[in-house]
């Protein structure tokens, strides 16, 4: 009886057009007070303890700071130029750039969506100029973008270690590989594409061009390896490293970029000056600059709106742990386990069963908001069955990826609508050749568990666990 009223409630509320977090809010406490014997008291507990205990969860809006001040910066057309310039010239290299630019983006930002919009804006009208067919175009980033939740650091993952308390790092390392194959699968087709169509290739532009525009882009490449390095090398936690992309993020995009706060436009060397001179003036500048810098219109402007992104992600994390609390003390999760392992469906069975419901639940919702949902009912029953916890988070990762380029609430599409100024028909209807490409990786990576789990076991191995 209580499993169905809230699961109803929920539907009706979604139903009304009433936003996820409120829907997940109000179902959980109309269940409480009218189902349940559970107390009042439990509601302002569970809310106080989501944002307090799992501190995982801290790291979240630190990444969307860093990935605001990267974006609004000109991280992501340094990052564009250099991917550009290491595989533009192969025929169809500048959506196979487009892709290699997300993939790099996507491990300094963490979000799918923010991922689209720094590099959609300024590639999509690139290709087409170039006389790729803006379809492709709209196509190709819609489709590449979703890796800004697979490769880490990926809010997603951070979302499902706090709801299945499992390691963050063991999770961003099970998504590296993955992560890196789904890019080489879109570039390899993109190139067989191109063969067929006869798309244009990019000039040659040489290795010194490469180390140019690398040199050019290292401020923003340097930030993966101090993110991952630090995690992966046990340095720090994901969180800690969180604040500190947070931190080196607001000094590239002020102090070395230039793009943005008071130095904006300011160069770095005047013609004749030396090394030595070149180092005191920009460290005097950077000096007097930084207390300006704190209080520039620029920074309050990224503070503001990544302030704005973190508040929506956390209210919808904090109804939707409210919502997991109701299915924990009600048992819903061990009741449907137990009828689930009644059918003796084998492994392989139970993880169809997963991927049609996380593949019908993107359609509807938010991703943080399914695997709060789905994990604490999905996690209990793929232990019994002994699915690696590690795989199962990659798998749903996975599935959220592709919920980000289906309707009506597909995020992706929505960005990439307002990029090319088309409807969301047009969008969908471009980016859905791509979508095959993800569903053929979803398999690979759903019965070949070892495609995740190789990097974080073998990293456990050197480490002599």
């Amino acid at each position: 009886m209580t499993t169905a009223a809230l699961f109803v409630l929920l539907l009706l509320c979604m139903l009304t057009g009433m936003p996820i977090a409120f829907a997940l809010g109000l179902s959980s406490i109309t269940t409480i007070l009218l189902f349940s014997h559970d107390s009042l008291a439990s509601i302002a507990l569970k809310l106080f303890a989501t944002q307090s205990e799992h501190y995982t969860l801290l790291a979240i809006p630190f990444f969307i700071l860093s990935s605001t001040f990267l974006s609004t910066g000109g991280v992501a057309n340094r990052i564009i130029n250099f991917a550009t310039d290491c595989v533009g010239w192969i025929r169809g290299g500048l959506a196979m750039a487009s892709v290699l630019a997300c993939m790099i983006f996507a491990a300094v930002s963490g979000s799918s969506p923010a991922t689209v919009a720094a590099i959609g804006s300024i590639v999509i009208t690139g290709m087409v100029k170039s006389g790729y067919p803006k379809e492709m175009a709209a196509g190709v980033i819609t489709n590449a973008g979703t890796l800004g939740i697979l490769i880490p650091p990926s809010i997603v993952m951070l979302v499902y270690a706090a709801a299945t308390e499992q390691s963050a790092a063991r999770l961003f390392m099970a998504g590296f590989l993955p992560g890196l194959m789904m890019g080489t699968l879109l570039m390899l087709v993109i190139y067989l594409v191109a063969r067929v169509k006869g798309l244009p290739a990019q000039p040659w532009v040489g290795f010194k061009g490469i180390l140019k525009s690398g040199g050019r882009a290292s401020g923003g490449l340097m930030l993966i390896i101090i993110v991952l390095g630090s995690i992966y090398g046990g340095i720090a936690s994901p969180t800690e490293a969180a604040a500190v992309s947070a931190v080196y993020a607001f000094f590239i995009a002020i102090f070395v970029y230039r793009d943005m706060g008071p130095l904006k436009g300011m160069v770095w060397r005047r013609e004749g000056d030396s090394a030595g001179t070149v180092f005191a003036r920009n460290l005097l500048l950077s000096i007097k600059a930084f207390p300006l810098s704190l209080f520039h219109k620029d920074t309050k402007k990224v503070l503001l709106d990544s302030a704005k992104v973190s508040i929506m992600l956390l209210f919808i994390i904090g109804n939707a742990m409210l919502f997991a609390h109701v299915l924990t003390t009600e048992r819903i999760p061990h009741h449907i386990a137990e009828i689930i392992v009644s059918w003796g469906l084998p492994a392989w069975g139970f993880l169809i069963v997963v991927n049609l419901l996380l593949l019908a639940a993107g359609n509807f919702m938010e991703p943080s908001a399914i695997i709060l949902i789905m994990a604490p009912i999905l996690f209990p029953i793929a232990v019994r069955l002994g699915i690696d916890p590690i795989h199962l988070g990659v798998i749903m990762v996975v599935n959220m990826e592709i919920g980000m380029i289906t309707p009506p609430v597909g995020l992706n599409l929505f960005v990439t609508a307002g990029i090319t100024g088309e409807n969301l028909v047009w969008v969908l209807r471009a980016a859905l050749p791509w979508l095959m490409i993800l569903l053929f990786f979803l398999a690979l990576i759903t019965y070949i568990p070892q495609i995740s789990l190789w990097l974080p076991e073998y990293i456990d191995y050197l480490k002599g666990y």
